[in-house]
């Protein structure tokens, strides 16, 4: 059985002084860090599925942290970002925070708000993360059925009896009860409820 892909923070700063600083503080409240140096260096070295959250200076040579925000809400939107700022650039920090930075930070920061600030991204990475396992399981189910059985699925959810459905397939109702009886068993549905809840809680790949 392959273990869970534990959480880090990956920190991204050119100063490699300060980076380690930081690596230092998380890691005396047990929170794992991964060093990096620019951002290009991250995007080298970062796989799908890697889990945790994004500690990033806002200025940097080649990207800047908001240049490697944009590209992570395409890519990796899992993963929450949180930007560190100097003064001057809160207002640039703020303005991103509406692109979907999730906070943001100033330097010299006090430790225990960046404690606080990662802590909520780790949480919120681990929500999504479950989020996205339970839509990945749901389509699974989806997916067993044949393209006969979408069919009867789709008329089910529109609320159409089997009746109905067997008139407007030209098909025999014992058929449709057989149709009926595979997509309960292959989506794990036990009840009419559970099948409408799992077909609109997801935009089926068919």
């Amino acid at each position: 059985m392959n273990k869970a892909t534990k959480q880090h923070v990956f920190v991204i700063d050119d100063d490699i002084e300060f980076a380690k600083s930081v690596r230092f503080l998380l890691n005396s409240v047990d929170l794992p860090v991964k060093l990096f140096h620019s951002a290009e260096n991250f995007l080298s070295e970062i796989n799908i599925g890697d889990k945790g959250c994004v500690l990033v200076d806002v200025r940097m040579p080649g990207l800047s942290g908001l240049e490697l925000q944009s590209i992570l809400a395409k890519d990796y939107p899992e993963l929450p970002v949180i930007v560190m700022t100097a003064h001057g650039d809160i207002d640039m920090a703020v303005r991103a925070m509406k692109d979907g930075v999730l906070d943001f930070i100033q330097k010299p920061f006090n430790d225990q708000r960046l404690i606080d600030l990662i802590n909520k991204a780790i949480k919120l990475n681990a929500k999504i993360t479950e989020k996205r396992r339970y839509k990945t399981n749901q389509q699974e189910r989806l997916d067993k059925l044949t393209p006969r059985e979408y069919e009867v699925l789709d008329l089910i959810v529109a609320g159409n009896t089997n009746k109905d459905i067997a008139l407007q397939l030209g098909i025999k109702d014992k058929t449709v009860e057989v149709h009926r009886a595979n997509i309960m068993d292959k989506t794990m549905a036990s009840s009419l409820q559970d099948l409408m809840k799992l077909v609109l809680s997801l935009t089926p790949n068919r």
